[in-house]
């Protein structure tokens, strides 16, 4: 493998033509790992500085993309952590050719020794559990004289999907599924007056984003304070036109009488529906549980597309559970040169 190291943006511009071409070779192909993400996250949030390493075999191909920043503490230490690591990130990790995994794990491990003058320590989240950087790097980086542990960090919530909405159904409990049933009753008892929409082409995005983080910042007050932040503004109106463009957006809103009372912003990626951030309009249309009926409206709409997992990402909040999710879990890697 021939490694090479950047520390400065043009990468980006390098690396554009090629990097979701790996990345869909890659184990552990998701939207977080796209160009589009690291590229948005990066312009947002600049947290440390850069340093992304590529691993190309001996006829120049594209193997192997390791996207990070260095991030330095008051205490002087200097962590690497992956390019959007981590609170609006859900999966990260190397991006790495199926085919060449082992020459790419090894130079990427050669290459953190070669260039160890440059940090102190490693801190990589948001590792699937199916990714070689969690079942195979730690032993590797081990081996070369680093310690190296793994902890589990969070849980995915994730419904596996069968053919139609009635098997839908009987995956929840009991109570739960005559519960949803009463509340889809409800709203088709509203008629006209109750629509949902997907976003497309003929709507206008700019209108639709600042409908959303409006809503999202009525949701809840965390929601809010979380929104107070212009970084985070700046990477949600960046990174739903480029999903958009990119075709994996799948952005939906629930309407009272043309009122937008319940959103969420999904991606539609791989065969499976990623759900990335909801809105909820809380004194509107209280008692049609627009949040729920939205949500199972987005899940029938899955099935119907015929996509295979229907993906809550990270946290474990009770309605992911109710509505049919199973845990998935994600990990943490720290390691530092002994």
């Amino acid at each position: 493998m021939n490694v090479q190291s950047f520390t400065t943006v043009e990468a980006f511009d390098i690396l554009k033509p090629e990097w979701n071409i790996l990345l869909k070779n890659s184990i552990t192909d998701t939207p977080f790992s796209t160009f589009e993400w690291h590229f948005n996250w990066w312009n947002a949030y600049q947290p440390g500085d850069l340093w992304i390493l590529t691993f190309r075999d001996n006829d120049e191909s594209l193997r192997g993309i390791a996207s990070f920043f260095i991030e330095t503490t008051e205490d002087a230490q200097r962590i690497v952590h992956f390019v959007g690591c981590e609170d609006v990130t859900d999966y990260l990790d190397v991006l790495v050719d199926k085919d060449h995994r082992d020459a790419v794990y090894n130079a990427l491990a050669d290459a953190l020794i070669e260039h160890k003058d440059m940090f102190d320590s490693l801190d990589l989240c948001n590792i699937p559990a199916e990714s070689p950087t969690y079942t195979d790097f730690p032993s590797l980086l081990s081996g070369k004289g680093f310690m190296a542990k793994t902890t589990v960090q969070e849980v995915c919530p994730v419904i596996p999907l069968p053919e139609n909405f009635d098997g839908y159904l009987e995956l929840l409990d009991k109570k739960q599924r005559k519960e949803v049933q009463r509340k889809l009753r409800r709203a088709k008892g509203a008629g006209d007056s109750l629509n949902w929409y997907i976003v497309n082409g003929e709507h206008d995005l700019d209108s639709e984003v600042d409908k959303f983080l409006d809503l999202m910042a009525s949701s809840h007050p965390e929601k809010a304070k979380f929104l107070e932040d212009e970084q985070h503004v700046t990477f949600f109106k960046s990174i739903v036109p480029a999903a958009a463009e990119a075709g994996w957006l799948q952005m939906n809103f629930l309407e009272l009488m043309g009122d937008p009372v319940a959103a969420y912003v999904n991606f539609d990626y791989n065969d499976q529906i990623l759900v990335y951030n909801s809105g909820l309009a809380p004194q509107k249309a209280a008692a049609l549980s627009p949040g729920i009926v939205l949500l199972s409206y987005n899940i029938e709409h899955a099935i119907e597309q015929k996509r295979e997992t229907f993906d809550f990402l990270r946290g474990d909040e009770q309605y992911k559970y109710k509505m049919g999710g199973q845990n998935t879990e994600i990990f943490n890697l720290k390691a530092k040169l002994q």
